[in-house]
């Protein structure tokens, strides 16, 4: 990897997966040309697993995070140590496949002094179209979707016209891989750590937008994203604390709005924690059982008054304990 002063800090957090982790790695050894510095946060990581990691990546900046910490929390450890004039933030479940980081740092540096963040298209592991952009997302359209009533489109740049080539202003972007001005991070404050998992990037969206900021998104720069819905352990306790973290977002600081949103989406929640009760009365297995905790979950958490952070605590050290 190159020893020149970094252009882009990378900024990876993982949870002791190195399943995830190595290819990811690879993939930006392999197609990264730019001067860069890598940070990878260990997050709850094994001892064997941090030394294997730090024995075949010799080149990369491991934290180890030892503490229960949400996703901004982590990331903000390695950020604030970013010497980049870019920092580009990545979830360790993707891949990369083609230079994508050059070829964004050449978007925000053709585009407006305005820009903050450009973001590539993420992909399916089948290349098939996941996410290329994002629309405006407003409290109502939130709870609408906790009702499957209304889905956040995958392509938001239909019937757009680009600013060059097939970059294109978007009003969203998600914390799976974007590129953003450091100097501009550090204005914004990093992450934001009140949310322990969603939506730090929707809030970090619109503080920037907030500041005047503009966002875009190349729709030729593509990042492979490994994401998976499959029901885990780990998600009674990880969606409690993220739909208690959107709440707070969507309701803005306005107590009537929170109580109103938190009705619709507890009576949305009820109704699934209902549905899940009765398929694990007659078809009870390890998944339903997880489905009928995780919704029971949410709906206390919808009630309570504890943080993000507090909440994904709570239930998390019920499954160590388990």
């Amino acid at each position: 990897m190159s020893t020149k002063a970094p252009v882009v800090s990378i900024v990876i957090v993982c949870m002791n997966r190195l399943d995830n982790l190595y290819p990811c790695l690879s993939g930006i050894e392999k197609h990264c040309s730019l001067p860069q510095e890598t940070f990878v946060v260990a997050y709850l990581f094994s001892e064997d697993n941090l030394k294997q990691a730090r024995r075949d990546f010799p080149w990369v900046k491991f934290i180890e995070s030892t503490e229960i910490r949400g996703f901004s929390e982590n990331n903000n450890l390695a950020l604030r140590q970013a010497q980049g004039r870019y920092c580009f933030v990545l979830n360790d479940d993707t891949l990369m496949k083609e230079d994508t980081i050059a070829r964004l740092v050449s978007d925000i540096e053709k585009l407006p002094e305005s820009t903050a963040i450009v973001s590539p298209k993420l992909l399916n592991e089948d290349g098939s179209l996941q996410l290329c952009g994002r629309p405006v997302y407003p409290a109502r359209k939130y709870l609408l979707q906790q009702w499957h009533c209304y889905k956040e489109p995958i392509n938001n740049i239909v019937g757009l016209q680009p600013v060059f080539d097939q970059v294109y202003k978007t009003y969203n972007i998600t914390g799976a891989a974007f590129l953003i001005k450091t100097d501009v991070f550090k204005e914004l404050g990093f992450f934001d750590e009140r949310y322990f998992f969603t939506p730090e990037d929707l809030a970090l969206s619109t503080l920037a937008r907030g500041r005047g900021y503009d966002l875009y998104v190349d729709a030729d720069a593509t990042i492979v994203h490994l994401w998976r819905t499959t029901a885990s352990k780990i998600s009674t306790a990880v969606r409690p604390a993220a739909v208690r973290g959107s709440l707070i977002f969507f309701s803005e600081g306005r107590r009537l709005k929170y109580l109103l949103l938190a009705a619709g989406v507890f009576a949305a929640e009820a109704l699934k924690c209902a549905k899940a009760a009765l398929r694990y009365t007659f078809a009870p297995s390890e998944v339903n059982k997880i489905k009928l905790q995780t919704f029971a979950h949410i709906c206390a958490a919808i009630l309570s008054c504890r943080s993000p952070k507090e909440l994904f605590v709570k239930y998390y050290k019920r499954l160590r304990h388990a």
